[in-house]
């Protein structure tokens, strides 16, 4: 009887599910291919090759490419908000004192996540992004609209629409950044003179 020689198995058919947090893992990959590459190259088929499973074990996690982006946003903003979150609760400090905390935050992601800020922000305009991902949105203008709605009551800023008032400053933040990200402005400049910054934001150009 002739033995026919034994196959190996499919390195690819037969490999383990994964061997620890397949979505965290995913992400990870994502987020390093989103720094080095850009958008246009994530793949889930790419992924499941660098994390080194099956190409159909994304799909556990991430139905689509779209819903990796909508995961990669969402992680983005919830670590943005944590961030915001702790600069705005800081106890002692003045108002002008805590925006300039909040805006150190804010603006130190931008420098540190170009990347993953710029998918943040287009995510959140696609009418087909999840509900927790508006939220998410949502709640990062939230720490400071309530930041400056507690100013008001205080009388220590101007009455006024604090949404209208939050838009204002956080275009002036994301403007920084954008100039960073345009290579228009040096990101240690642009830190080392953020309080400046905020006090002029603050107090505007007329002379006092």
């Amino acid at each position: 009887m002739v033995r026919m020689p034994r196959m190996s198995p499919s390195p690819t058919k037969n490999r383990p599910y994964h061997h620890g947090d397949l979505r965290a893992a995913l992400l990870k990959s994502a987020e390093r291919t989103l720094r080095e590459k850009g958008a246009g190259a994530l793949s889930l088929r790419e992924l499941a090759r660098d994390v080194g499973v099956s190409h159909a074990a994304p799909g556990r996690h991430f139905k689509d490419k779209q819903a990796l982006m909508d995961a990669l946003a969402l992680d983005g903003y919830e670590r943005l908000n944590r961030a915001l979150g702790t600069a705005a609760g800081q106890a002692g400090l003045t108002f002008e004192g805590r925006m300039a905390a909040l805006a150190r935050a804010y603006l130190g992601f931008a420098v540190e996540n170009p990347e993953l800020l710029e998918l943040m922000f287009a995510r959140k305009h696609d009418p087909d992004s999840s509900d927790r991902l508006a939220a998410a949105v949502d709640e990062s203008f939230g720490s400071l609209t309530r930041m400056i709605a507690d100013a008001q009551e205080r009388g220590e800023i101007v009455a006024g629409d604090p949404e209208q008032i939050t838009m204002i400053a956080a275009a002036s933040l994301h403007g920084l950044a954008a100039l960073i990200a345009a290579c228009a402005l040096d990101a240690e400049e642009a830190m080392s003179g953020l309080d400046e910054h905020v006090h002029l934001l603050l107090n505007g150009l007329r002379p006092r």
